[in-house]
């Protein structure tokens, strides 16, 4: 039986994800401390869904190796999928901006996430030598969310509707805005220049006057879930689970 294992944060996700976790019998494990105890690293099925910061420490405790998407995945997208020019460099190349642009981490959520008017305004208390992504600046309509399993969406939500977060509003999306989405990430995966692993979560959009684009494919294990069906989600994180390499 799998073993959802949770930190000791908590959220709106991790509860949803507790809740479905007993609703399918499984056993549910929420962490003390930020380490994992001797009495789980023996558990036959861990299924972890954890922080982005401390995913790779725990998975190492229970003797595992995280998978995530490769760090210039998004910049090595074709064109046509991203519909805005995306450059992967170095957060000391990136201070050289004079000009605006969306900024981010490839993988994690170390610095926000967000446009900077220069390079002068990225943080600087990190190493100069730190992956990001630099990317045009463009207005995203919609944005989706989609837990994939071999290829195939498992489960899907809004979760930004011009910027704005649509937790307050339930996640309410039509069904034709959720059809569109689910067709156009069939098209994505289905695309031979894209590579994507057997579990992946991909954010979809629309972008004002140019369309449904790519915004970014994330791990699953510690990807928000929105309001996307937990179980669902689960059913996607159990094999990101049998799926992980013993180090």
């Amino acid at each position: 039986m799998p073993t959802l294992i949770l930190t000791p944060r908590y959220t709106e996700d991790s509860q949803a994800l507790w809740r479905a976790a007993s609703q399918l019998g499984w056993d549910v494990e929420r962490l003390q401390t930020w380490r994992i105890p001797e009495s789980l690293r023996s558990v036959g099925q861990p299924v972890l869904y954890v922080e982005a910061l401390f995913g790779p420490t725990l998975a190492e405790d229970l003797g595992l190796a995280l998978v995530e998407p490769p760090i210039d995945w998004l910049p090595n997208l074709p064109e046509p999928l991203r519909k805005r020019k995306i450059t992967l460099t170095t957060l000391d190349e990136a201070r050289k901006l004079t000009r605006p642009a969306f900024v981010k981490p490839p993988n994690d959520k170390s610095f926000p996430a967000k446009v900077y008017a220069t390079g002068n305004d990225l943080p600087d208390d990190f190493d100069d030598d730190t992956p990001v992504l630099v990317s045009d600046i463009v207005h995203w309509e919609t944005e989706f969310r989609c837990f994939v399993l071999d290829g195939k969406p498992q489960a899907i939500s809004i979760y930004l509707r011009d910027g704005e977060l649509q937790r307050e509003h339930n996640f309410a999306a039509t069904p034709s805005e959720l059809a569109q989405a689910t067709e156009y990430i069939k098209q994505v995966i289905a695309d031979p220049n894209v590579s994507i692993g057997k579990t992946a979560v991909l954010d979809v959009g629309t972008i004002r006057d140019r369309g449904w684009a790519v915004i970014e494919q994330n791990a699953a294990w510690g990807a928000g879930i929105y309001g996307c069906d937990p179980v669902r989600v689960l059913s996607v994180l159990e094999h990101v689970a049998s799926s992980i390499k013993r180090a």
